[in-house]
């Protein structure tokens, strides 16, 4: 997606990264709660959907297997890979005792309810002032496009049921899922890093 930044400029989905990524580190500098920062990180690594990082459960998550298995999906129950950086911000996240939740919120056990006021305050940050959350999504699924991945593996990554839901996307481009989800998440890694597209390895 083409979002337009505080000068009025159009940013592509890799400006969009390194913009954000930049203002979640300075937003945790100012004292922004890091299940809020990382809330959002997950979304841009795995392209699911809020509601799914939301209540994701400890209980749903594989490290070793590196998937996600949230409940609360709008397709039912399914598998979200895990690729390398978010499986490193799954290992760093506090885990609170008597809150079986990853994403926690201020009420003791329950999870985050909603992020948009902190979402508002970092886009602000990132100068990105028309990017909703949702739209980091659609900025997964166009990276993988223009990656070359196909439609039916784009379809999948995100847990699209439909093709047609995919299809949006074909204007832009196979391998297993994991190798696919491990590439975009590497390049998002880069540009939220400020690499500008260089390939980071990240240590398990």
């Amino acid at each position: 997606m083409a979002s337009r930044n505080a000068c009025g400029l159009k940013a592509t989905d890799s400006q969009i990264f390194r913009c954000v990524g930049k203002a979640l580190a300075a937003a945790e500098r100012d004292g922004e709660s890091v299940y809020v920062t990382n809330a959002i990180r997950l979304l841009l690594f795995t392209g699911a959907r809020l509601s799914e990082i939301l209540t994701l459960k400890w209980e749903d998550v594989d490290l070793e297997e590196e998937f996600l298995r949230p409940e609360n999906s709008m397709t039912g129950r399914k598998m979200v890979v895990a690729p390398p950086p978010a499986l490193e911000i799954l290992i760093s996240l506090p885990k609170q005792s008597g809150n079986p939740y990853v994403i926690c919120g201020r009420v003791p056990g329950e999870h985050l309810v909603n992020i948009q006021k902190p979402w508002r305050r970092i886009r602000a940050k990132a100068e990105l002032d028309d990017v909703r959350l949702h739209d980091l999504r659609h900025s997964y699924a166009s990276v993988t496009a223009a990656g070359g991945m196909s439609l039916p593996l784009i379809g999948s990554l995100l847990g699209h049921t439909q093709a047609q839901t995919t299809q949006r996307y074909a204007h832009l481009a196979d391998d297993p899922r994991k190798a696919a989800a491990e590439s975009v998440a590497a390049e998002i890694a880069a540009n939220l890093s400020g690499a500008g597209g260089k390939v980071i390895n990240f240590s398990r």
